[in-house]
């Protein structure tokens, strides 16, 4: 068509893929630009002088493709000057659908990746996926699918989803956790875990999910026994599973919390999980009439300095040898009596003493925390004393004190004539050296069962052969890869146990017939290394390169959920340090700061009788008390977002009405990350940060309407009054700079860098029309608020930018430099305002209602006595409080503002 312009704008999409995977929030399509339609300033130079939603959709369709690809082509190689920030957010699993969590979680990493940017750094925001796991095989036996084809076409699905919210990852190194080229390399780290001797198979009474039909670690179940993703209540099974010995690392994790930051609770959440790390295993081989059984325990000492004193090794009468298949089983049924401490006609040498003693089987129904086998030594308990002396045992005394309280050590062969301390030292770390036990840990912590009895996992790469027992798959011969089955069922035994064609192997040692390992892993372990791949996503000969991780770990910031606090927090500490020891990389600990955001809860409602949830139209909200439409009290609460209690919110939806800037601004301004958001959008912070995006516009308006009045801007004519406005505007400037600059990169209190930079923005939006038309402090401030918004509201910013770096005669070098927004370098605080004295602006509400600004020194802006004094004696406070009853003061702690409660 002539006179006409075709060009690229996003649509919201009317619908969604069939089934349950979801379309991207926009699309883009062809469209014609007719010249009766308002267009945007970028496009045609015309600024339009209100935002309204039309203006907000443009803008955001207009900057969306360029803002993903500046991001894409300021990539520096490893070895650019450039310092490195790694921000890493936990990777989703590929359900097909995007929540408000993910938009919440990823809109903080991409803030600071945008933010770091602008620093100057060399930025790694990567993306991945959880990939592995029960959902995707669960809905594959639901829909007849093969688990492979429907994750990859939900990480299709939300891979497009996360580009249309305008989230800038470095997609070229995205890592999917079911794919060989990476599930090779957890098999890999698994061999060098298993010849490192801290992969290891045993018989163990294990969780078992009577639903999902596989083995749950203790911490997938919750306090009242059920399953943490069926629900089910958890049955106990005696099964062969493979463990990873954690307990070997747990005094160095423990330990290494002391050098990292706060991270918001979760470090003591870590500790106490661990638990006090006083005691320690021993290795023991059991014996029959003196000949060796094959059988090996792990026995726990809360006292191994005093090792040599043993008297016997108690075992539950729960244990694994009383119940499973065992040899030694019908030996041990033959001693045991309920209720009474039983010697057995087993013996068990302790690899590091030499000693024999007999294994018993005690009365109890548990010991502490989690063990099942203690070694008894009467020496240092009452307890054991008895025990000893009841079953007419010998033991060798140990321990010799001394008048003044002291105790050295006796009959301990070399150890002997030390002290406890020094010997408690010298027994663990001979025995860690020897390998027979001796690391430091705890009796709450069990090693971490890693077998799961279902098909959508990583192989186990062991073949067990009748001859050589479990052999590693040589590195060579990995991956070992899924195979194709016919079908899925979900039910019985492992589904690789039907894939009798890749089952039945040869022996990679003895070349034998030989059957796989047909247990995979927990999804757990694909994520407690995922990290490290991103630094080095396509190396083909090894996991990771050292030079590499080295360059980008640790980790500058990670950010996620806290209900990941634990376990996978736990498991990649652990497997870091593990790397560490293995000379793979220089860091032992793999993040250095944590951010755990809270979630984004929706307003329930139920039955008060019977809890069923309601949907909103469901609820009659006539009276003050809510009640169900059919008759019946309704209890009205917030809880997680989810399809089943009716209170979900599509971010699709949210984003085609308010648009992407407004959501970002919102999940960072509702609430700290680490607390929850109650999604409200009637009294919460969407209208703030809607009413603000259209002062920030006003403001550019403001100052290019100023600039057309006619006269070239000459800061000589500005007044004395002029002048001390714009002193103020220069000092809440660097003010608001310092505080932003903070919040980003210390306490990542995005709510309070948004109420720094509203405050700005009140500042500038007060000013005079002639400080506005002749004011370099103006141009500068205005610019440092625009390029500050940028990472939060990168597509209204650059917009924003765009008319500013337009204004006609620009004073300040800043709107010459040329380049889009976030290519600017983020605004430094003047070395002039470094060298004054601090001050603050403070807003001062009495009764929640604003009543004017008083400015106080920086180092009392903290000190609600000493403001509240110097209030009362400023010329505002002597007006409108000197006559007044203050009943409190309250001083926020986060924004400059202060807030007197009187009476009326």
């Amino acid at each position: 068509m002539q006179g006409s312009v075709q060009r690229l704008v996003l649509l919201p999409l009317a619908a969604a893929r069939s089934g349950s995977i979801t379309a991207p929030l926009f699309r883009p399509v062809a469209s014609l630009w007719r010249p009766s339609t308002r267009t945007l300033f970028s496009e045609t130079g015309v600024w339009e002088k209100e935002y309204r939603p039309e203006t907000r959709r443009r803008v955001e369709e207009w900057w969306h493709p360029r803002v993903m690809a500046q991001w894409k082509t300021d990539v520096l190689p490893e070895g650019s000057d450039r310092k490195k920030f790694y921000v890493l957010s936990m990777f989703p699993y590929p359900s097909g659908r995007l929540h408000m969590g993910h938009v919440r979680v990823y809109t903080i990493s991409d803030t600071i990746g945008h933010f770091q940017r602008m620093r100057g750094h060399q930025v790694l925001n990567p993306m991945g996926w959880d990939a592995f796991g029960l959902p995707a095989e669960n809905a594959a036996i639901e829909r007849g699918l093969d688990p492979e084809q429907w994750t990859k076409s939900n990480i299709e699905s939300m891979r497009e989803q996360l580009d249309s919210l305008g989230l800038c990852f470095n997609w070229d190194r995205e890592v999917t956790t079911c794919l060989p080229d990476y599930y090779r390399w957890t098999q890999y780290l698994f061999i060098k875990l298993l010849e490192a001797g801290l992969a290891y198979q045993k018989e163990a009474v294990v969780n078992w999910d009577p639903i999902d039909q596989t083995v749950l670690a203790d911490e997938q179940v919750d306090e009242n026994g059920r399953s943490w993703r069926s629900g089910a209540v958890v049955e106990q099974k005696l099964l062969t599973q493979w463990f990873i010995k954690t307990t070997d690392y747990a005094k160095p994790l423990l330990d290494a919390l002391a050098d990292l930051p706060e991270w918001y609770g979760v470090k003591a959440m870590q500790a106490n999980w661990i638990g006090e790390c006083t005691g320690c295993y021993f290795d023991f081989k059991l014996k029959v009439n003196g000949e060796e059984s094959g059988e090996t325990l792990f026995a726990y000492s809360f006292a191994p300095e005093v090792v040599f004193g043993a008297a016997f090794l108690a075992i539950l009468p729960s244990h694994r040898l009383l119940h499973g298949s065992s040899a030694l089983r019908p030996a041990l049924e033959r001693a045991f009596e309920p209720g009474r401490d039983c010697v057995t006609e087993i013996t068990a040498q302790n690899l590091f003493t030499g000693h024999e003693i007999p294994l018993v089987i005690s009365h109890k129904e548990a010991f502490d925390g989690y063990l099942d086998t203690v070694i008894g030594i009467p020496d240092t308990s009452e307890e054991d004393l008895s025990v000893a002396k009841a079953l007419n045992l010998n033991w060798t005394t140990v321990l010799n004190s001394h008048e003044d309280g002291s105790q050295t050590l006796i009959n301990s062969k070399q150890f002997s004539g030390l002290t406890r301390e020094q010997a408690f030292d010298s027994i663990t770390q001979k025995a860690r050296e020897q390998r027979v036990g001796g690391h430091l840990t705890s009796s709450k912590l069990r090693d971490w069962l890693i077998s799961r009895q279902r098909y959508w996992g990583t192989p186990i790469p062991v073949v067990h052969c009748g001859s050589c027992g479990p052999v590693a798959v040589p590195e060579e011969d990995l991956p070992v890869t899924l195979p194709k089955l016919p079908s899925l069922t979900g039910k019985g035994a492992s589904p690789l146990e039907a894939a009798h064609e890749w089952v039945n192997c040869k022996c990679p040692r003895c070349k034998g017939p030989a059957r796989r390992e047909t247990d995979t892993m927990d999804t757990f372990v694909d994520s407690a290394w995922y990290y490290f791949r991103y630094t080095d996503p396509h190396n083909p000969d090894r996991p990771f390169g050292r030079h590499q991780a080295d360059h980008w770990l640790p980790v500058d910031v990670y950010i996620g959920g806290k209900e990941h606090a634990v376990m996978h927090l736990y498991y990649a500490r652990f497997l870091c340090h593990f790397c560490k020891d293995q000379g793979l990389v220089a860091h032992r600990e793999p993040f250095r700061k944590l951010l755990v955001q809270g979630l984004i809860k929706g307003q329930t409602f139920k039955r008060a009788d019977s809890g069923q949830y309601l949907k909103r139209a469901e609820v009659d909200f006539t009276d003050e008390e809510p009640v169900a439409l059919g008759g019946g009290r309704v209890e009205v609460t917030w809880e997680k977002m989810s399809k089943s209690k009716h209170n979900g919110l599509d971010p699709q939806e949210v984003v085609q009405q308010y648009g992407v800037d407004t959501v970002r601004l919102y999940v960072l301004y509702a609430a700290p990350p680490e607390q929850d958001i109650l999604w409200n959008v009637k009294t919460d912070a969407l209208p703030g940060v809607l009413r603000w995006q259209a002062r920030l516009w006003q403001l550019v308006t403001k100052l290019r309407g100023a600039r057309q009045l006619g006269d070239v801007p000459n800061p000589s004519l500005l007044g004395k009054r002029e002048l001390e406005e714009t002193r103020r505007i220069w000092q809440n400037k660097n003010y608001a700079v310092q505080q932003v600059t903070s919040h980003f990169t210390e306490d990542f209190l995005f709510n309070a860098a948004i109420s720094r930079l509203m405050g700005l923005t009140n500042t500038l939006s007060s000013a005079t029309v002639k400080v506005v038309q002749h004011s370099v402090d103006f141009e500068e401030a205005l610019a440092a608020l625009v390029m500050m918004t940028a990472p939060m509201a990168p597509h209204l910013a650059s917009e924003l930018w765009a008319g500013l770096c337009q204004v006609q005669n620009p004073l300040s070098p800043l709107l010459k430099q040329g380049g889009d927004v976030l290519q600017q370098s983020w605004p430094k605080v003047d070395p002039e305002y470094l060298e004054a004295p601090d001050l603050v602006e403070l807003s001062v509400l009495i009764n929640n209602k604003p009543c004017g600004k008083v400015t106080v020194p920086l180092q009392v802006s903290k000190d609600t006595a000493q403001v509240q004094q110097l209030i009362l004696d400023s010329p505002l406070g002597q007006k409108l409080l000197s006559q007044r009853s203050i009943k409190r003061t309250i001083l926020s702690p986060r924004t400059a503002l202060v807030n007197f409660l009187i009476d009326e």
